[in-house]
């Protein structure tokens, strides 16, 4: 009554299994997720700088914009290259030379850590003003009351 008995048709064989397990891509994809997820926020800032709050929205880019950001002991670095004093002026020039689709140079993305004096921040924006570079978005961290990402 509750054994089967097995069929003539290939004594020994196995029929093809028709089911796929997915155990194994779910738990692949699980630990891809997490990597994923660990190290994005180590590849947005190559510069460690303790960024002030702000509760503005963020701006839409057209252009990939040039960073500079000023750690807690005044060095200076764009694009995550370090810059002397003495060669802020020249560089600043040259990145003011390059022109998007709309004609007008890259949008400046101004990192500066908040142990940094306010001297030190209005020195490069002055250069950056007198090199031209007018269009600078001081960037900050989201404030966590918003609610927003």
């Amino acid at each position: 009554m509750g054994a089967q008995l097995p069929s003539g048709r290939g004594k020994g064989r196995r029929a093809p299994m028709a089911e796929i397990n997915v155990t194994p891509l779910v738990d692949v994809m699980l630990v891809l997720l997490i990597i994923f997820m660990v190290t994005a926020p180590l590849l947005t800032a190559g510069v460690p700088v303790d960024l002030p709050e702000s509760r503005a929205k963020p701006l839409d880019q057209d252009q990939k914009p040039v960073s500079i950001s000023v750690d807690a002991k005044g060095q200076i670095f764009i694009d995550n290259g370090a810059v002397s004093d003495g060669m802020l002026p020249d560089m600043l020039d040259n990145i003011a030379k390059r022109t998007g689709p709309d004609g007008k140079p890259p949008v400046i993305f101004l990192r500066g850590d908040l142990a940094l004096s306010y001297g030190k921040m209005m020195r490069v924006m002055g250069e950056l003003n007198r090199a031209g570079l007018n269009r600078v978005s001081l960037v900050t961290k989201a404030s966590g009351d918003t609610g927003t990402e």
